[in-house]
């Protein structure tokens, strides 16, 4: 098989991968930073400068979180504004993880002023806010990008991807998600608990289980066909949900199952036991995205078993994370190669439809 080196019989090395390198140059490519309410800016910044791209200002209403910002990014400016960076013509994209609620109308906002938009999960909190990003995007021809992050900046996923691309298990025909997160309660901002504002487990962290579902089975569309929700363990917050589940059926036959939560337990070694199971016509992959618990504190783990034998892969620091230059490179010549806008519309629409159906336990 292609995408392996023979290494002892049992176990196999993935093939050195060249590790995406910058694609555009110094000033090619200028972006700002908007709404840091989420950590995750951290993950959408370091990919697009890694891959390229120049930061050039950062706006947040919290001074404190924009000094904490710039001391990471020594090379940004703070805005007095939002205006000052939707008006400066040489910043292309506004990378954006806002309140949840929040996110859509900044994006309509961005898009209408002549950038590209790349926000954090959740893209929106109601079917509404979906739509109004549709006719934007579809009226002004900008982008809105979404950071699918247990996906798109996890290198085990990266190279399942590889693996399904080589037929290394047939065709797909399900996929198992598991997506459990700590709770860490004292540190969590009050938007947290508020439902209207973070949108509810499936819409939130749900997001990513239905974007891998779509992207690993090759799916342009499914139903949801059940979903669950439940608050088990926190009724001093009577609006979060800690536990969520859903299934669906794609349009080509597969189907997800996948289950998220906040009941991560303190004693395990990082914030969450993230796994995915990919069931193919020739065998299967099973990632162990953070931890491979009681073996092995490191990340991207890869099980492959198939025809051809059981197979255990650690990719981590090896394959590197090829969607920001992508990203770039879309944003730049107008292509689709990170990701479609369809599909990034598409994993939005069925975690909102999951989370409006669900059945409350």
């Amino acid at each position: 098989m292609s995408g392996f080196n023979r290494n002892d019989g049992m176990n196999y090395a993935p093939v050195a991968f060249k590790k995406p390198e910058p694609v555009c140059g110094s000033g090619e490519f200028v972006f700002a930073a908007m709404g840091l309410d989420h950590g995750h800016i951290y993950g959408q910044v370091n990919g697009l400068i890694e891959a390229g791209a120049e930061v050039k200002w950062v706006y947040d209403r919290d001074p404190a979180k924009v000094e904490q910002f710039l001391k990471a990014y020594p090379q940004a400016k703070a805005a007095a504004s939002p205006e000052v960076i939707l008006e400066d013509p040489q910043v292309k994209l506004v990378a954006a993880a806002a309140v949840p609620s929040e996110r859509g109308p900044l994006g309509v906002q961005v898009m209408k002023h002549g950038k590209d938009y790349f926000t954090d999960k959740t893209p929106f909190t109601t079917l509404e806010q979906l739509a109004e990003a549709r006719e934007a995007a579809a009226a002004t021809g900008q982008k809105y990008m979404v950071y699918y992050s247990e996906r798109l900046h996890n290198e085990s996923a990266i190279y399942a991807g590889k693996l399904l691309e080589e037929g290394a298990i047939g065709r797909v025909v399900q996929v198992i998600g598991t997506g459990p997160h700590r709770l860490n309660k004292a540190s969590r901002p009050d938007w947290f608990f508020r439902k209207a504002q973070y949108g509810g487990i499936l819409c939130d962290i749900g997001s990513h289980q239905i974007e891998q579902f779509l992207h690993f089975a090759g799916c342009k569309d499914a139903t949801v066909t059940s979903s669950k929700v439940a608050n088990y363990n926190n009724p001093e917050y009577p609006e979060l949900e800690d536990f969520g589940d859903a299934t669906l059926v794609g349009d080509n036959g597969a189907t997800n199952y996948f289950r998220v939560d906040w009941l991560t337990p303190n004693g395990l070694g990082t914030w969450g036991d993230g796994r995915t199971i990919i069931l193919g016509t020739d065998g299967y992959i099973e990632l162990r995205k953070y931890i491979d618990v009681a073996r092995d504190k490191s990340g991207d783990h890869v099980y492959l078993v198939n025809h051809e034998g059981e197979h255990h892969l650690s990719v981590g620091g090896q394959i590197g994370f090829p969607f920001f230059g992508n990203l770039i490179l879309d944003c730049l010549n107008r292509t689709e190669n990170a990701m479609t806008q369809a599909h990034a519309f598409k994993a939005a629409e069925l975690c909102l439809i999951a989370q409006d159906k669900a059945v409350r336990l």
